[in-house]
Order: structure tokens, then C-alpha cells, then sequence
């Protein structure tokens, strides 16, 4: 069902990344079950259940290499036109167990058709926080309306606001004054107010208010919007405990995985940027609506929402193309910070005006998550050189001391987070996330998502293994080398040159055989192409990392931090063996969890942490990798595994890496040179 016949159809899911070729009328649901994609069903595809609902793409899909026509999956047929009727399908969906393949398309699996659901892997870092919370409650007794005062409900409260708290200058939108009234007076004209005070010159701002005392805390969201996942923190702004966290994936991957592939689809789709925002838009209510429901709050009582994103999730969420962030020069519609009402970015069903702010960008492809870390992190308060690395389909990476502070962003694309590989999955329950490889046996033993056992343990049991993720890849390839399976080339040997069967010709190359779950589950490898996505993908980190340090001419950082979900599961001692980042010793390798969701949480408990961020930008200096020639020089170097070049005596002194050299021929044969 995978061949190239031309009477054939090409079918991509997202967001696994898996293709093949189908006869045309094939079903989805039978197309996702051939290619080992993850698309629900309980119903046997009687369009009852609802578990297969799919989103088909329409237009140009350049990243694929495909143009989606308006008739590649056949009409809505009787089956769905019901289940419509009755209960309802969003728009744009369709049954994947009705709707018939009949042309080359792209579809998107929500994560609600997902069997095995994304794990979000964002959780809130423990900090103590500086309270100075832009936005604040006062209680305040005003006089009752008098006949002989012509004063409206407004300018009393502004004027007796003036008088208790000595803020002056108060500004009220539509949304606040239509029930103004109302609330005074079922207060008895006592009533709590919150104001928003952003500073900068702004006026302050009545965000909401309730009749009488309002004794419980107000709330704000903390808000990491990733081009892959979304994840946010609900906030008390009393003292900053995280009350909830929740998190989801971003549906913009349906129109391509990594942040060109959007802009490419903005650029070829009349209204594509437009249908990306509102996608956004809807997500980022889903997130609001999932926190406030996780921690029983009132919503009306979330009165700032903080987001940090890179530039491109920027621009989208503002409803701005973000065109010419394809192109050089890469030019910001506005790299700012920014203080604008929530429902403007889709956070309606908060306080009735309730504010978004918006952490500034550094530069054309660093964007406010960047700045994130950087406020979490501070190395421009320290003495020793950070290297700070947060990864996504896009890494930013910061390097600096209390001297200079720089900044570059470097395209390492999905591969890391498991797409693009061939048993590669996002992390989910069942995914391999760690494995070990034995150097004589070249036997795996690997843990999956969910269960806490190793796969040689008894008590691993017999669960269903589904692919592996992106720490689970990584572990893989460096283990791979370590072993001797893998040269520093990055090819993989054969089973005569390796001594172990579970290297398996493939044409010219070869696949390692982690598991094989016969009838039951699928066959789990990681072939010669995987090798080469995670190479390019570590090659672009390092090239850019190097980069930064010959900026500040030096040769060795005194550590490295690694941010993020990358940062949090993947091993320093792999990232080492696999050259992902610079050679320094491995207690020098520390995770700093969700540094952008931690730099978010410390904006929205204070206006002076707003205040340093936004100098601290100004003073970053941003690197271009797009037009320094030596990127791709580093780049070409980092090709190899650990490096070409770059000595890496740290990693040295805890392991000695095989030298073999495997030489791919016709049937994947060659010759091994081992050390004496």
C-alpha cells in the first residue's frame, strides 16, 4: 500500500509526519491503519462513535511537495451528513471512516482522534516570585447618586479611586462600562475593583469589577505558545502559586510542521494566514477555558494573560502575515512589547477586559520566547558563559555573561520532537522516551511513556509499544554509536559487521530492530533516513551554538542549559555523544524545565520583571545564521558524530566512543575498522 504507482494517491498525516500511497477510494481510517497512524475508532466505521474526525488541508502544501485540489477526499456522504444533523461536526471536519481518498491530501489528526493522547511536557517550574502584579484589586465605598451631583456612576468611582489610592487617570472600555451600573448597585455602591496599571506612560485601566468585598484572589495565565504545543499555567496573583496547568497541540501543525511551512502557506493560500490565526485564536480559548475549569476559578476573576512565542506564532496570534519572515530580511511587523486587551488574541470568556501582555522579540527569528528564558535564566547576571538552548521545530539559543549577551535562532526542524522519523510519534502513552543499548549483545532495553519499567523488567509486562518519541530518538542514535553500531559517519553496519541480527538490510542501508510487535503492534526501527534527520537537526543546533561562540571568541562555554522539553528529558550524556552541543563536562549540563513558561509566569507576577526584560532586549545582540558563511561551514563539521573537528575531551573522560567505519555497498556491505 506503500509503492509509487502514478494511479495511486499520496496521503500525509499530520501531525506524525507519516506518508504513503493508497488506491484511490480508500477510506482515511483504512489509510491511517496501513500507515501505523494514530487515528481512533470504536465503532468499527459505522460513522456512530465520532473518535475518527480528521481536518483534510486544502491548497498548497510546499513543505510536502503536494497541492491538495477541493475534491481530494470524496463529497460528505449520507453517514456524515446525519451525524451532523444530530450532533454536530466542527467545520472543516470530516469521519474519517466515510470520507473516501480520491487525490493526493493532506490531513490532520486532532488531537481528540488521537488513541494514544499527546503528553504536553511543559510542566510549571517551582520558582519564588517577586509579586508587583500589574493588575490589582481595591475595595471602595462610593456615595450614592445625588440629584444635585450631575456626576456619572464612572467619574465617582474614577474620582474616589483617585482619592483612597492616588491613581489618577483611570480608563474604561466598552466591555466594563455596560455593566457598571449594575454591579454599583447591587453593591450597594460598594464594590471591588481591579485596575491594570501597566506603566510605560499608559493610563490605568478598569479591567473588571464585583459588587461588594470581592475576598478570593484575582488570577492570570501564563502562556507558552510553542509552533507545537501550547501550554499554560493559571496563576494566583496574590502570591504566585500555579493553580493549574494544562497544555495542548498547536493546530497549526495541520498546515505544516515547522514555522517555513507555515509562512510558505500564508504566502501560497489567499486567506491563509487569516484561517492560521483563527485556528490559534481558538486554541489559545480552549487553553483559557481547560485552566480555569482544572482549578475551579471564576473566569471572570482572570484579569492579565502573559504570552510568550517565537515571532512567527507572534504574528499569526496578532492576525499579522508573517510574509516577510520568510525572507530576508526578516522584518518584524513590531518587535515591542505589548499591553492589549486578552480577547483580541482569542481569551474572550476572562474579565471584561482583561489584559494581554506580550514579552518583546529580539530579533526576526528570536522571538519573545527567547526573551523568556533570558529573563528566567539572567546570564547577564552571572560571571561564568551560559549556553542557553531551548528547542523546538526552531532552536533559539542565547549565549553570555555579565559582559554581552547574544542571541540566534538555527532551524533544526521536527526531528527532535519525533516527526520525520520513521517510527517517530509525539510523546504519548506506549512511546519509547529512553533506551539502552548493551555494547557486546547489541540488545535494546527501552521504557515507554506511561510505564515506569524498563522493557527487560517482569513487571514492564506486556503493554502495547506505538513508536518513539524525540527523546526517545535520540537516545537511540547516540546509543546506536556508543555501541559500535553506528560509525562517526553516521552510517549504520550490517549484521556481519556488527555481530548482531538485529541489523536488517534495507537496499543499500540498514535499520536497528528495537522492537517488533508482531501481530499486535507495530515493528519499531530506526533506519539510515532517521539517522540522517537527527544529523541535520544536530548539526544545525551545534552550527549555531558554535556560532555564537566565535562571535564572543571563545572556544569553550562554562555551561550549558538546556530549556524546554528538550532540556527536561533529554540526557546530557547523549546530547554530548551526538555533538548536539558544545564539549563541557556533564555536571556543567543542567535542565531548566519550561524556562519560557517560567519567564512568562515572572512577567505576569511583576511590572518591574516586564521592565528589565524589555532593556535587557535592547541590549541582546542578535546574530544572523541565514548570512554568516560560517554556519554552513559549522554546520557541514557538526556532520558528524560527535564532530569532524571540535575536540571533545570532557565526553573523553567519562567514555571512549568505537572508531568503526562502515561502507555502505549494494547490499549494505563494507569493511569495520575497530581500535586495536
Amino acid at each position: 500500500m506503500t509503492d509509487d504507482r502514478t494511479d495511486d494517491a499520496l496521503v500525509i498525516f499530520t501531525p506524525s509526519g507519516k506518508r504513503g500511497r493508497v488506491a484511490r477510494g480508500t477510506t482515511v481510517l483504512a489509510a491511517a491503519r496501513a500507515l501505523g497512524v494514530d487515528l481512533d475508532s470504536v465503532c468499527g466505521g459505522r460513522g456512530i462513535c465520532s473518535k475518527c474526525q480528521i481536518a483534510p488541508g486544502i491548497g498548497d502544501f510546499p513543505k510536502h511537495g503536494v497541492h491538495v485540489a477541493a475534491d481530494a477526499l470524496s463529497p460528505v456522504n449520507a453517514v456524515e451528513a446525519r451525524y451532523d444533523r444530530i450532533r454536530g461536526l466542527a467545520p472543516g471536519r470530516r469521519l474519517g471512516c466515510q470520507a473516501c481518498i480520491n487525490g493526493d491530501v493532506v490531513i490532520d489528526v486532532p488531537p481528540e482522534s488521537q488513541l494514544h493522547k499527546q503528553v504536553i511536557r511543559k510542566s510549571a517550574a517551582e520558582r519564588v516570585m517577586a509579586m508587583a502584579p500589574a493588575t490589582r484589586a481595591f475595595y471602595l465605598e462610593l456615595a450614592e447618586p445625588d440629584m444635585h451631583a450631575p456626576e456619572g456612576d464612572f467619574e465617582r468611582l474614577a474620582a474616589e479611586l483617585e482619592k483612597q489610592f492616588d491613581i489618577s487617570g483611570l480608563q474604561a472600555d466598552l466591555q466594563v462600562l455596560s455593566g457598571l451600573q449594575a454591579v454599583l448597585r447591587k453593591g450597594g455602591f460598594k464594590v471591588t475593583v481591579a485596575v491594570n496599571q501597566a506603566g510605560r506612560g499608559a493610563a490605568p485601566r478598569l479591567v473588571a469589577l464585583w459588587p461588594g468585598l470581592r475576598e478570593a484572589p484575582l488570577y492570570g495565565l501564563a502562556i507558552d505558545l510553542g509552533s507545537t504545543t501550547i501550554a499554560g499555567h493559571l496563576v494566583d496573583l496574590t502570591d504566585g502559586r500555579v493553580l493549574a496547568s494544562s497544555g495542548l497541540m498547536n493546530p497549526q501543525i495541520r498546515f505544516g510542521e515547522d514555522l517555513m511551512s507555515r509562512v510558505s502557506y500564508a504566502m501560497m493560500n489567499p486567506g491563509g494566514a487569516a484561517e492560521m490565526t483563527g485556528a490559534v485564536r481558538a486554541a489559545l480559548a480552549e487553553l483559557a477555558a481547560a485552566l480555569v475549569a482544572e482549578a475551579q476559578v471564576d473566569a471572570g476573576g482572570v484579569v492579565e494573560a502573559v504570552v510568550v512565542c517565537n515571532p512567527v506564532m507572534h504574528h499569526l496570534a496578532l492576525g499579522i502575515d508573517p510574509v516577510e519572515l520568510g525572507q530576508a530580511p526578516f522584518a518584524l511587523a513590531t518587535g515591542a512589547a505589548l499591553d492589549l486587551p486578552a480577547r483580541e488574541i482569542g481569551m474572550a470568556a476572562l474579565a471584561p477586559d482583561a489584559r494581554g501582555y506580550i514579552l518583546p522579540l529580539i530579533a526576526g527569528h528570536v522571538g519573545a520566547d527567547a526573551a523568556a528564558v533570558a529573563l528566567s535564566e539572567a546570564p547577564e547576571a552571572r560571571e561564568d558563559l551560559s549556553l542557553i538552548v531551548d528547542v523546538g521545530t526552531n532552536a533559539e539559543i542565547i549565549l553570555g555573561n555579565n559582559q554581552r549577551v547574544m542571541a540566534c535562532s538555527s532551524p533544526t526542524g521536527p526531528a527532535f520532537e519525533g516527526a520525520q522519523i520513521s517510527s517517530g510519534q509525539r510523546a504519548a502513552p506506549g512511546a519509547i522516551e529512553r533506551i539502552e543499548i548493551d555494547p557486546v549483545t547489541k540488545e535494546p532495553r527501552f521504557r515507554i511513556i506511561g510505564n515506569p519499567h524498563w522493557s527487560d523488567d517482569p513487571a514492564f509486562g506486556a503493554p502495547r509499544v506505538t513508536g518513539i518519541c524525540g527523546s526517545g530518538i535520540i537516545e537511540a542514535v547516540a546509543e546506536m554509536r556508543m555501541a559500535g553500531i553506528l560509525d562517526a559517519a553516521g552510517l549504520i553496519g550490517s549484521a556481519e559487521q556488527v555481530g548482531s541480527p538485529r541489523l536488517i538490510a534495507t537496499g543499500r542501508t540498514h535499520e536497528y530492530l528495537i522492537h517488533d510487535g508482531g501481530a499486535d503492534g507495530p515493528r519499531i526501527t530506526v533506519t539510515q533516513g532517521d539517522i540522517r534527520a537527527i544529523q541535520l537537526a544536530k548539526s544545525a543546533l551545534y552550527a549555531g551554538a558554535r556560532l555564537l561562540m566565535d562571535e564572543m571568541n571563545v572556544d569553550r562555554v562554562d555551561r550549558v542549559v538546556l530549556a524546554g522539553a528538550f532540556g527536561a528529558h533529554i540526557s546530557p550524556k547523549h546530547a554530548l555523544v551526538l555533538g548536539m552541543i558544545p564539549d563541557v563536562p556533564l555536571a556543567a549540563v543542567v535542565s531548566a524545565g519550561n524556562a519560557a513558561g517560567t519567564g512568562a509566569r515572572m512577567a505576569l507576577c511583576s511590572v518591574e520583571a516586564r521592565r528589565a526584560i524589555e532593556a535587557q532586549v535592547r541590549r541582546i545582540t542578535k546574530v544572523e545564521t541565514a548570512i554568516e558563511p560560517r554556519f554552513q561551514e559549522h554546520f557541514v563539521a557538526a556532520n558528524a558524530i560527535p564532530h569532524a573537528t571540535d575536540p571533545f575531551p570532557e565526553l573523553a573522560r567519562i567514555l571512549t566512543l568505537p572508531e568503526v567505519t562502515f561502507n555502505a555497498g549494494p547490499e549494505g556491505g563494507g569493511r569495520r575498522r575497530r581500535r586495536g
